[in-house]
């Protein structure tokens, strides 16, 4: 069965431009031109990946992303026209697995939506078992499973695979390098800066006060630590 990209473009050209590529492609694509709409076809439809522009009239990108967070961990990239640093940061600190600013090339595009794809499905895969637990936080790697004080804690496939990683290693340090090749696998579009950032959001989630993390270890111009 083909693999549902929903695409919320509210440019009706490169909507209909992007979701042409996708079933080129061997997808399934539907289009919706709202945050509002979005939503609604997310609930209909289940997707398998959200495209999801910045710049939506009404409810922008970032609360269509937050919502969907709230009820699930899909993969979601945006697209955006702004090229700031400060831009993509907030897109993926609300949760996003990743960002393609326009105009973008349909190769480039398609590749992000595999990279994407393909790390949900190593994370739906059987998992090594590894379970970590103290009074506050709980992980279970093989269910998979994450709570904190008691209640389950949603994880977008990035920061899954990032907690993942720093697990596998615990107490030992593991620079920005090792933490994309193991939490991410290759993919050229990805930077360093993609770890400190989903650090920092699984840091809000996991640690009782992220600004002195008792559980990540920030180690200085090296990279980070599982240190519990």
């Amino acid at each position: 069965m083909a693999q549902l990209v929903l695409v919320v473009e509210d440019e009706q050209a490169i909507a209909e431009s992007v979701a042409y590529a996708l079933t080129a492609e061997g997808f399934e694509a539907r289009i919706a031109a709202s945050g509002e709409d979005a939503l609604g076809l997310y609930e209909t439809l289940q997707p398998d990946l959200v495209l999801l522009d910045l710049m939506l009239p009404g409810m922008d990108g970032i609360d269509v992303c937050r919502a969907l967070r709230r009820r699930s961990a899909v993969p979601v990239i945006m697209l955006t026209a702004r090229a700031s640093e400060v831009d993509r940061v907030i897109g993926l600190e609300v949760g996003a697995d990743d960002y393609v600013t326009k105009p973008f090339g349909t190769r480039e595009l398609i590749a992000r939506v595999r990279a994407a794809l393909r790390r949900q499905s190593m994370l739906q895969q059987p998992a090594v078992e590894y379970q970590f637990r103290d009074d506050r936080l709980s992980v279970d790697l093989a269910r998979p499973s994450v709570q904190v004080d008691g209640r389950e804690v949603q994880l977008s496939p990035r920061e899954f695979s990032l907690l993942k990683a720093l697990l596998l290693h615990r107490g030992r340090v593991r620079t920005r390098e090792q933490l994309l090749e193991e939490a991410w696998g290759s993919d050229e579009f990805l930077t360093q800066r993609t770890v400190d950032v989903h650090v920092r959001w699984l840091r809000q989630k996991l640690e009782p006060d992220p600004k002195h993390p008792q559980y990540i270890e920030t180690v200085r111009g090296i990279g980070y630590r599982f240190g519990k």
